[in-house]
């Protein structure tokens, strides 16, 4: 039975996983020994023993979800805790939470720092994937069926935005819509769900007005950061300066790139070249080759997901599965976007490559459920059967 277990799991998504992540630390260690040094005095393996750490961790949390029944979420008991930890976690967040950036986003516990809106994006996705895989006998009735798990994200959207940090939330937002589209919706249902949306966005806009912080969300500065994408050599010393920064360094790698640890950008030049901008870091040292193995290993692991949600007749899995390579997707697209120049800065870091305890870890936990959701499938498919004699 075990040996059956073991020979049903994808080992190509598995291998792709790590191969990115280990790939990742290096960049992270070559990207970041010099902020080690300027900003913090201390050794220039300063971020990289950190981040080991946290790939040690979502290594085992890995291995832990990969074996775990994902099924075991379904039950209406797990989708009660997962509702009461997010919301409770946000709330506490936000009148206990750590400052940093300008964002009170951060739990201080010893001399880690969790970052629960990280871990938020996977509960929105299994709470929503739990729920409407049990509302598919009546997914045209909009008020029973699709509005109870959008008041969820709501409240999710809205928590994450009082921080302020929009691009989690953005990105919530966005793989929720996903996930509702594919989870069989009506078009009348959807036209409903337009205008709650509509409806939420207004009240989430009123939120912050009440509580003070639309003018934290909508300051100059994060305005500046919003707009310094489509002039950035207009206002090269404020907000143009990371992105123009990033150009050089994209410019300097060429094809072939200046040689691992070369970079010269990560010289103080560079604004968080270990997390947001990673990328700029991996281009000028390892050059175009250097992008297309990072952006090919994440295109292959979003669409081995895209795969295996096709694949599962169970309608959690689909959608959960769905929901996973959405968000490294979706995550994907905005860092890259804003690294080129063609989105706003928001702050959103690399899947599986980028600097971050909280987000590799939930990005393990993501892979380990979805690495198994295939394994659950091509077991049943294979040795299932019955078998000839």
């Amino acid at each position: 039975m075990f040996i059956r277990i073991l020979k049903s799991y994808d080992y190509t998504l598995i291998a792709a996983i790590f191969l990115l992540s280990t790939f990742g630390l290096l960049m992270v260690y070559s990207s970041s020994m010099i902020t080690s040094i300027l900003r913090y005095d201390v050794t220039s393996s300063y971020f990289f023993k950190k981040q080991s750490i946290s790939l040690l961790i979502g290594f085992i949390s890995f291995a832990a979800l990969s074996f775990f029944p994902y099924k075991i979420f379904l039950q209406k008991k797990m989708i009660k805790l997962l509702f009461y930890i997010s919301i409770g976690s946000l709330l506490f967040v936000m009148i206990f939470g750590h400052t940093a950036g300008n964002a009170q986003s951060w739990v201080k516990l010893g001399g880690a720092a969790i970052q629960p809106a990280e871990f938020a994006k996977m509960w929105v996705i299994i709470y929503l994937s739990a729920l409407l895989a049990k509302k598919q006998r009546y997914m045209d009735d909009f008020y029973n069926a699709i509005l109870p798990p959008v008041i969820f994200v709501v409240l999710i959207f809205i928590l994450i935005l009082l921080q302020p940090d929009f691009g989690t939330a953005l990105i919530i937002l966005l793989n929720a819509a996903i996930i509702i589209l594919c989870s069989g919706i009506t078009l009348k249902s959807f036209i409903k769900l337009s205008a709650f949306t509509a409806m939420a966005v207004s009240i989430g806009l009123m939120l912050l007005f009440i509580t003070n912080k639309l003018a934290d969300v909508f300051s100059s500065e994060r305005i500046s950061r919003f707009t310094g994408f489509l002039d950035p050599f207009q206002n090269i010393a404020d907000s143009g300066y990371q992105l123009v920064s990033s150009y050089y360094a994209i410019n300097s790698g060429g094809m072939l790139g200046l040689g691992l640890g070369n970079s010269i950008q990560k010289y103080g030049y560079l604004p968080e070249s270990h997390t947001d901008f990673i990328m700029a870091v991996i281009s000028e040292e390892l050059g175009l080759f250097g992008v297309l193995f990072v952006i090919g290993l994440i295109a292959f692991i979003v669409l081995k997901g895209f795969a295996i949600s096709k694949a599962c007749p169970d309608p959690f899995g689909s959608l959960l599965a769905i929901g996973i390579s959405s968000m490294i997707g979706i995550q994907a697209i905005i860092n890259l976007g804003a690294v080129a120049g063609l989105l706003p800065i928001t702050g959103v870091t690399l899947p599986f490559v980028s600097y971050g305890g909280s987000s590799l870890i939930l990005l393990f936990i993501s892979a380990g459920m979805l690495v198994n959701i295939s394994m659950m499938n091509t077991f049943k498919q294979t040795y299932s059967k019955p078998q000839a004699i």
